[in-house]
């Protein structure tokens, strides 16, 4: 069977059609959409289609490649942009069935266009000088490629514009049976003319390093200023369709919409239970604890850590809730003190809005064992409690950023972790709580692990906000009537007046 990755940013006008396109393809059993934290509706679309969805573990191609190749269950995997629209009839067959046959172990996708100015301008006079073997492809920076999982795991695969010239290199290099075929014609967007300097640059760096044995000249290294600049997770939350919503409901993601805890099935995973254990009895305070924990995770790939997720059980009855809230007219999102890999992975699986939690460090896929605590965590001036690390100044941040009035929040959570956030929310909800102060708290508790209740007080917000407006829209009125008569009063005290200081 064959996996489809597709790597997007921002595609939602073509990504329907590429999703189905794939499932629609013989010997396809899965369609994976790798996403690079896109601000438009590609992610929700993509489910709605039917795709698995997984957040790239760091902005760039290449690294949305690498992640979905390691999520991906079978050994052929196939390639597409998320840009094409439509593809030629056979293009997945094209390119799977040679290796299917056992003819190739990679294969290349040529096509009926003319090829771009970067590959005539740069990649093929350059491959002309490394790699003159390799100007057989007629589209070597094409990425519609397929291979075998077990070759590409072993690539080094570039984040930039080099990634699929790399790719094609590297494959060579390895010596692998390799294929170029024609897939038909094709019609797709061109860059734009600023962004082919860049283009040219890192298309050269993939094929100038690969070439030769030195370090890269001096000259192709990266000038300062021009990386990519890499949004916050608070930015990449805030979407202009969500700003015409004046309602939130923050959910805690651990023992909340999940039935266990994250770290916990990752230490019954992978073995390290016991050290977990000492760090939660030995750790002097919050940042401290998290730091440490980060380390145990080291070596893991993301779809490790994505496959330990989706084996935890989900609240029965989370994504109907949540596609109910949505309709609604609420903003839907995580908070949790757990990773943005798998916050992101779990916002996507329910088609939730958008998550807020820590940032565990990858390298090519793979954990480094650092994670970043982001700024929203930590107190500022806006904060509603004194602790110097709290959930509750991420819900601040995230209301400041959308208008969005405290009173008009639901926060729901189930741990001491949840304690500010659930006072401070206009309604804060203890979910099959244990701990006496939480419960003490709360202005509701959901005993048994389903949210049907949480619309019950989400329908109590919504008459209170009716009410709330029909007070308002009486008073105004009545503030208008008051002005009128104060009017007619003044006039008629006018005209009195004008008549005793002039008799007929």
């Amino acid at each position: 069977m064959i996996s489809i990755i597709i790597p997007t940013l921002n595609e939602e006008a073509h990504i329907a059609a590429v999703v189905n396109f794939a499932k629609s393809q013989p010997n396809v059993s899965e369609v994976i959409v790798v996403d690079d934290k896109s601000i438009d509706q590609t992610v929700p679309i993509a489910h709605e289609n039917g795709a698995k969805v997984i957040t790239s573990t760091k902005l760039g191609k290449g690294t949305s490649m690498k992640d979905g190749l390691l999520y991906a269950a079978n050994e052929i995997v196939v390639f597409l942009d998320g840009d094409i629209d439509p593809y030629p009839p056979d293009t997945i067959k094209s390119l799977s069935d040679p290796i299917i046959c056992g003819e190739a172990d990679f294969v290349k996708s040529s096509f009926s266009r003319n090829a771009g100015r970067v590959t005539e301008l740069v990649a093929k006079p350059l491959l002309s000088i490394f790699y003159p073997e390799l100007l057989r492809y007629n589209q070597p920076l094409s990425g519609m490629i397929a291979g075998k999982k077990s070759l590409l795991k072993r690539l080094d695969f570039r984040d930039d514009y080099g990634v699929d010239i790399g790719i094609l290199i590297d494959m060579h290099l390895m010596k692998v049976r390799m294929m170029d075929v024609e897939i038909g014609y094709i019609e797709n967007k061109s860059k734009p003319w600023q962004e082919l300097g860049k283009m040219s640059k890192e298309v050269s760096q993939s094929i100038i390093s690969k070439g030769t044995s030195t370090k890269k000249p001096s000259y192709l290294l990266e000038e300062p200023g021009t990386s990519k600049n890499i949004p916050s997770q608070i930015e990449y939350a805030l979407k202009n369709h969500l700003l015409k919503f004046n309602k939130l409901v923050i959910f805690d993601m651990d023992n909340t919409i999940l039935r266990g805890r994250f770290i916990d099935a990752c230490a019954n995973s992978f073995g390290f239970m016991d050290k977990l254990m000492d760090i939660r009895s030995s750790a002097t305070n919050g940042i401290c604890m998290t730091k440490q924990v980060a380390k145990l995770l080291k070596g893991k790939s993301v779809a490790d850590l994505i496959s330990v997720a989706d084996n935890i059980p989900i609240v029965e009855d989370t994504q109907l809730v949540v596609s109910l809230l949505k309709k609604r007219g609420y903003v839907v999102e995580i908070i949790s003190d757990s990773y943005d890999c798998i916050t992101e992975h779990i916002k996507n699986k329910l088609e939730m809005d958008f998550s807020l939690s820590n940032e565990l460090e990858f390298s090519k896929s793979i954990c480094t064992g650092e994670v970043k605590i982001p700024s929203f965590f930590f107190s500022s001036s806006d904060s509603l409690c004194k602790h110097p690390l709290c959930k509750t100044n991420a819900m601040t941040d995230i209301l400041n950023k959308y208008n969005i009035k405290k009173e008009n929040c639901i926060a729901i959570g189930d741990s001491l972790n949840d304690l500010c956030m659930i006072k401070e929310a206009g309604i804060g909800i203890a979910f099959c709580p244990e701990n006496e102060l939480l419960k003490l708290h709360a202005d509701a508790i959901i005993s048994t692990p389903n949210f049907t209740e949480l619309l019950i007080h989400a329908a109590k917000l919504d008459s209170k906000n009716k009410a709330a407006t029909k007070v308002k829209k009486f008073v105004s009125g009545l503030s208008q009537q008051g002005y009128g008569f104060f009017q007619m009063l003044s006039n008629a005290i006018r005209q009195k007046t004008k008549e005793k200081i002039h008799p007929n």
